[in-house]
């Protein structure tokens, strides 16, 4: 019967694009003349090559058209979804009423109701959706067996149409993460250039000398110089870049004694003026073949 259903598909079907190939993959698994097969929106997709939200957006075209139907009372394997070519199973049931010479019958009317033989699908899995005893009451009154189980086309973005899939899935919550470690309104932290010489840093330079050795002029020369070395570094807290600013300024030359440090000995100090820890910070630096200001 699926070679039936997929000629139909081949031939009459207004289907197109993903849409098309959805609907080939259902009729290829129609087991009769009825045209009812089940398949889940995972297997519709690995067969299609195609996204889950793809699939479930051409099950809808196909549902208001009304090619196809989602038979809603009944359920597959693992409560996969039922479904029915409409028009496929009229014409296939014309078909072969004609060829048997029946003459007229029920499809001659398009919109005619054709019968479910639901003993007859319980062979291939198919068979119908168990109701909690606690919604029973609730139940409207169930009308003729050849039309309680077809759910006819609803508008399209009622719900959820395929109860098998979760309405958000995790691939519709999935949103780009922004990475705020290096934040500056969460954490602190901020770029070189961003960074300012607060008061306190500035009365350390004079405090240590390093303001008449090498003049505001020179100062200002060696902060820039620091900023445009540190221009490519991550971003820091306010605390790390003011020591790394005095490791640098205590390293600069000045302009017209180049061999002249913070610390006046027979030899160059470079950590002249630094307490231990700053110290320490310089000489990771220098192991880092990070830029000293005395290239």
């Amino acid at each position: 019967m699926s070679s039936d259903a997929r000629e139909w598909v081949w031939e009459h079907s207004s289907s197109r694009g993903t849409a098309r190939l959805v609907l080939l993959s259902i009729a290829d698994r129609v087991a009769d003349e009825q045209c009812i097969a089940w398949a889940s929106l995972s297997s519709l997709a690995e067969r299609a090559n195609a996204s889950r939200s793809t699939v479930r957006d051409a099950l809808d075209r196909l549902l208001d058209g009304g090619e196809l139907e989602q038979l809603d009372d009944l359920t597959g394997p693992q409560r996969s979804t039922v479904y029915r070519l409409r028009i496929a199973a009229k014409a296939v049931v014309g078909a072969r009423e004609q060829e048997a010479g029946a003459g007229a019958d029920a499809t001659d009317e398009p919109d005619a109701d054709l019968p479910l033989r639901i003993s007859a699908l319980r062979r291939y899995g198919i068979r119908p959706r168990e109701v909690p005893e606690s919604s029973a009451t609730d139940r409207k009154p169930a009308g003729p067996e050849s039309g309680s189980s077809r759910r006819k086309p609803a508008p399209r973005r009622t719900g959820n149409r395929h109860p098998d899939v979760p309405e958000t899935g995790p691939q519709n919550r999935s949103e780009p993460k922004v990475n705020r470690r290096y934040s500056s309104s969460g954490t602190g932290v901020t770029s070189a250039s961003e960074w300012q010489i607060t008061p306190a840093t500035h009365a350390w330079a004079r405090q240590h000398g390093h303001i008449d050795r090498l003049g505001e002029e020179g100062l200002r020369a060696a902060d820039a110089k620091w900023r445009a070395h540190r221009a490519d570094f991550k971003p820091r807290s306010a605390g790390a870049w003011a020591a790394d600013w005095r490791s640098w300024v205590a390293r600069e030359h000045a302009p017209s004694r180049p061999n002249l440090y913070a610390v006046p000995g027979n030899g160059p100090a470079p950590a002249g003026g630094l307490t231990r820890a700053e110290a320490h910070t310089a000489a990771l630096l220098a192991a880092l073949d990070e830029p000293t200001g005395t290239e």
